[in-house]
């Protein structure tokens, strides 16, 4: 959050201008079959480049699948002006579902995962943001599910 000064006339106008900071999370491929190796990028825009708040954070992805990835940077002391954050974060995963036949016999549907990132200063979280995904499991263990 900025203060902004603003003279008028003889008075001063204060407003407090909102961080305009976000975070927006991609998947690539959106849709694939199991095995399915996705490729998430995070991408923080807006905001100063040496925002304090930002700078040197953990990161934080959890899959959707019940599995979580975490990297921490060890990064030098922040130096105002000098220092400058990260905005770009990419990490992948790979998706391995089992097919199992439906009570009809048919093939199982796509099954959604939300992939969440967030960072975190202290363990707490300054920023998330997720996309979703959608995976169907293995033609293989479907067809293998349907042999005598």
């Amino acid at each position: 959050m900025k203060l902004l000064v603003a003279p008028i006339g003889c008075a001063l106008l204060l407003m407090v201008a909102a961080d305009k900071t976000k975070l927006t999370v991609k998947a690539n491929p959106v849709m694939a079959f199991s095995p399915a190796r996705i490729v998430a990028s995070g991408e923080l825009s807006g905001g100063a480049n040496d925002d304090q708040q930002y700078y040197c954070p953990s990161v934080e992805w959890e899959w959707g699948d019940g599995t979580k990835s975490q990297e921490s940077a060890d990064c030098e002391p922040f130096e105002a002006g000098k220092s400058e954050i990260k905005r770009h974060f990419v990490a992948e995963h790979t998706y391995r579902l089992e097919g199992e036949q439906t009570v009809t016999g048919q093939q199982p549907d796509y099954r959604d995962f939300r992939i969440q990132l967030r960072l975190k200063k202290s363990g707490k979280v300054i920023m998330s943001g997720s996309t979703t995904v959608k995976i169907k499991p293995e033609m293989d263990s479907i067809a293998a599910s349907r042999r005598p």
